[in-house]
């Protein structure tokens, strides 16, 4: 891993971001250098349950999307899934939505209900990245899950669905990154996603 970031730039201990995008099954890590984030790896991942679309309540077998983040109390090295982060599932957009749950991880062990589940492998190189940046400082790490990539032809294509205006809600924040190589802070105003620099 080390040879790898070193390739590209990157850090050992460099702040984290991570994007999941549940349509094509796929976990981003970027890490950030001087002038902006930058994409170290791509992960597949193994499992999630439920489909596009938000979790809305406990027991209901479905994968979050939205914005949250992860302190150090939520990175747990000895999960019963090989490793585990909680990404911190109802944030205060789900809860003023009524939507309810907990424990919802991205962790090891290729099974989910509810969590999105990594192998081993690929758990291990972001568990060791996401805490080496914890460790050097970065007071929390932030996690953007996404139905799909928010293009618009991927708008487009699920603008007569049920969750069209939360998803174009979700797109703000996607653009945001996308425009400016840096997440957003997320804020909730209104029962909807604010972003600010």
């Amino acid at each position: 891993m080390e040879k790898a970031l070193s390739e590209k730039g990157l850090r050992f201990g460099a702040p984290v971001f991570i994007r999941v995008f549940k349509e094509s099954k796929e976990l981003e890590l970027w890490l950030e250098t001087e002038n902006n984030f930058e994409l170290f790896q791509t992960y597949d991942i193994c499992s999630f349950s439920g489909y596009l679309g938000p979790k809305l309540r406990q027991g209901d077998r479905q994968s979050p999307e939205g914005f949250y983040y992860v302190p150090p109390g939520s990175m747990n090295p000895a999960s019963q899934f090989h490793l585990s982060f909680n990404i911190g599932y109802p944030n205060t957009f789900d809860r003023g939505h009524g939507r309810t749950g907990s424990a919802i991880m991205i962790h090891g062990n290729c099974v989910s209900i509810g969590c999105y589940a990594m192998t081993d492998a690929g758990i291990e190189e972001i568990y060791a990245l996401a805490d080496a940046a914890l460790r050097g400082g970065q007071p929390f790490f932030r996690v953007h899950v996404f139905p799909f990539r928010m293009t618009d032809r991927n708008m487009e294509k699920y603008s007569r669905t049920r969750w069209a205006g939360f998803w174009g809600n979700l797109k703000e924040g996607y653009d945001f990154f996308e425009t400016t190589g840096w997440p957003p802070k997320v804020l909730v105003q209104g029962g909807r996603y604010k972003f600010e620099g």
